[in-house]
C-alpha cells in the first residue's frame, strides 16, 4: 500500500467492477466469440461474417452518433441490428435479432469467476460504510451475485456519460447524501477511475493488480490518494 495524498475520513466506497472486483479479460474474451457465433448463426447471410467486420459497423456507427460511446451495451445492440439490416432484414426483424444476440451476450457476459477475497472484503465494508457500484461497462451486479452489498448501482449510459466524466461520480454523492470528498472510489483504470473521481472532488484509490508502476504508465494523469495491490487492504483504511 502506497499513500500520495492524505485520506480524509471516508464515509462510503465506490467501486469500478470490471478489473477491479475480479478478472474481466477471459469473460470478454468468451463473450465475444459466442456472442459473435450468435449473430453468424442468425441468419445465412452471416456465415462468413467476421469480428472485423462488425468492429467496422461498430467504428461507422460511432462516427455517425458519438455520444452512443455512453452505453456500450446499446451501441453493442445496434451494430447488431445494423449487420442484421445490412443482409435484408425488415427494421422490425433486424430489431428482435438484436435483442437475440444481446441475450446471448449478456448470458455469458455474466459467468465470471467472482473472487472469495472481494466477496470477503466487500461484506467486511459493508457492515461499516455504504458501498455503491460505479460502472462503464455492461456488468450486472444482480447476475455476477453481488448486488446484495451495495446500496446501488450506476451504469454508464442509463445514468449518465461514462467515466471519467463526473456525472455518475456526481449522482452517487447526491444519493448517498454526502459530500464528494467524504467517499472513496475505487477502480483499476488511472484516466476513468481515479483522474474522473478525482476531478469529482472525491477521494481515489487505484488499485494495481497488474504490477503497474504508476510513475511510468502515461495514463498516470493524476495521483491518486492510495494505491492498494489487493481488494483486502481496504479494511486497513476503516
Amino acid at each position: 500500500m502506497k499513500f500520495y495524498r492524505p485520506l480524509g475520513p471516508i464515509k462510503a466506497i465506490t467501486f469500478d467492477l470490471d478489473d477491479t472486483l475480479y478478472d474481466n479479460h477471459p469473460v470478454i474474451r468468451k463473450t465475444a466469440l459466442e456472442s459473435h457465433a450468435a449473430l453468424q448463426a442468425y441468419h445465412p447471410a452471416l456465415r462468413d461474417f467476421t469480428p472485423a467486420q462488425y468492429q467496422q459497423l461498430r467504428d461507422e456507427l460511432l462516427a455517425r452518433e458519438p455520444e452512443i460511446y455512453h452505453d456500450v451495451s446499446e451501441w453493442r445492440r445496434r451494430s447488431v441490428e445494423l449487420a442484421l439490416s445490412n443482409v435484408g432484414l425488415s427494421a422490425a426483424e433486424a430489431t428482435a435479432g438484436s435483442h437475440a444476440v444481446m441475450d446471448v451476450f449478456h448470458q455469458w457476459r455474466s459467468v465470471v469467476e467472482m473472487p472469495e477475497e472481494t466477496h470477503q472484503t466487500l461484506a467486511w465494508l459493508g457492515e461499516r460504510v455504504p458501498l455503491v457500484a460505479i460502472t462503464n461497462g455492461n456488468a450486472c451486479p444482480e447476475k455476477l451475485g453481488i448486488h446484495h452489498y451495495f446500496q446501488f448501482a450506476l451504469r454508464a449510459g442509463p445514468h449518465g456519460r461514462a467515466k471519467p466524466w463526473q456525472d455518475m461520480y456526481q449522482l452517487a454523492a447526491e444519493r448517498l447524501g454526502l459530500a464528494p470528498e467524504e467517499i472513496l472510489h475505487v477502480g483499476d483504470d488511472l484516466t476513468t477511475d481515479v483522474a474522473g473521481s478525482l476531478r469529482a472532488g472525491m477521494q481515489a484509490c487505484w488499485i494495481n493488480l497488474r504490477d503497474g508502476n504508476l510513475m511510468k504508465i502515461n495514463d498516470a494523469r493524476l495521483l491518486p490518494h492510495v494505491e492498494i495491490h489487493q481488494l483486502a487492504s481496504l479494511t486497513s483504511l476503516l
